[in-house]
């Protein structure tokens, strides 16, 4: 389908059904019969399309797929239960025992978690590089190197990298560029157009953007999310049909969404940057912003995350937190209603010391995932935990 982003937000994926629903309607079933035994066989040899058992092809889930696949640019799309279950996925259909990774120290602290202790038991040698460190990712190629992982922009400080100019690297050493776009979603950026080979998701974030349910996408070529999908399909790490309906009705209104968010987010960056208890605001549309040319000329927008340092330490940040009214004290990011977190003590609790300093995560570091409310009524809240 070659329409524009909401046409394609609301129209592709889905086939109505003989019953000829105007929704989509929800296959909540296990499995699925065929006409015959010769049927069968041809379905699971491939010969022939169609569905089998929920756990690897279910209308629900390969209507997300369709749909997000084509906001992406991307020629496929693999569904997961989770974000972190697409990451798991995406590393392990393309690495094996005596490869090496190189990743961004500026992310999630689960990817960091999971990276460190789980698959580094396959073998599997890891180096962290700084985000935005072009020489460094060239300077940390291996022989052995099939992968680069990031976030981009990364979380909570929102760095950025030249996409194109790291996808020069990765093409020139043969490995394959995963991008993490969960905070900017395909509406802002879209990394495929920029040389990525995969796109990763979260889409319990903004794809949902209402805090209904888990879920997670790997895209990229058909030949790599033929091997994600068989992984998927062999582990069981596959998004329930009920949950891919919700997040594709997500889709629908993800573009009037961000503009949104995107809208409300610059205010209150303008508005923290000048306050004299806040002593420095991290978000990709300010000026201040050391990557905001980058992401000036890679994305279409600077999405919704805002992080930021206050005076008083730890102490004092809590405090703040404590004191906002209307926002909503919890990890997640991406939802209607506006967040707020201390990254340090929550989403990057496991890390060690050494390597919060590193990623620059520290006690009186605050992060928003600013949502949809009245950005007045926001403003407000904020103002009590500053000068509580």
């Amino acid at each position: 389908m070659d329409n524009n982003f909401d046409t394609l937000a609301i129209r592709e994926g889905y086939k109505r059904t003989e019953e000829r629903e105007h929704s989509d309607a929800i296959f909540l079933t296990s499995s699925f019969v065929f006409d015959s035994a010769e049927q069968a066989e041809k379905c699971f040899a491939k010969k022939i399309s169609g569905n089998i058992y929920s756990r690897f092809t279910n209308p629900n889930v390969t209507a997300f797929e369709k749909k997000l696949a084509s906001l992406e640019k991307s020629q496929a799309c693999a569904a997961t239960s989770s974000g972190m279950a697409a990451i798991f996925a995406t590393i392990m259909s393309i690495v094996k025992s005596g490869d090496h990774i190189v990743a961004s120290r500026e992310m999630f602290g689960t990817t960091i978690v999971l990276l460190n202790t789980i698959v580094a038991k396959f073998n599997i040698d890891i180096d962290y590089v700084e985000l935005s460190d072009l020489s460094g990712w060239q300077s940390a190629v291996r022989k052995n190197t099939k992968l680069f992982l990031l976030e981009n922009p990364s979380n909570p400080l929102t760095s950025v990298v030249d996409v194109a100019k790291l996808s020069k690297i990765s093409k020139n050493h043969n490995i394959l560029l995963a991008i993490d776009n969960v905070i900017l979603t395909p509406f802002l950026h879209k990394p495929i157009t920029l040389g990525a080979d995969i796109v990763i998701h979260s889409a319990t974030k903004y794809i949902d953007g209402q805090g209904r349910c888990i879920a997670g996408a790997v895209l990229g070529d058909d030949n790599t999310i033929d091997k994600v999908h068989s992984f998927i399909r062999s582990t069981g790490s596959c998004l329930s049909p009920f949950n891919a309906w919700v997040i594709s009705k997500g889709l629908e209104t993800l573009g009037l969404r961000m503009r949104a968010h995107c809208n409300n987010a610059m205010k209150i960056a303008n508005w923290l940057e000048s306050q004299d208890k806040v002593k420095k605001v991290y978000y990709l549309g300010l000026n201040s912003h050391h990557h905001h040319k980058i992401a000036k000329k890679q994305q279409s927008d600077f999405g919704a995350i805002i992080s930021f340092t206050i005076d008083g330490g730890k102490k004092a940040a809590f405090n703040f937190i404590n004191s906002v009214d209307i926002i909503s004290i919890t990890a997640n990011l991406g939802d209607a209603k506006t967040t707020i977190n201390h990254p340090a003590s929550t989403t990057h609790s496991r890390l060690t010391k050494q390597e919060k300093e590193k990623a620059n995560i520290s006690d009186d570091l605050i992060r928003i995932s600013v949502g949809l409310e009245d950005v007045n009524d926001l403003i407000k809240s904020l103002k009590k935990g500053l000068y509580v």
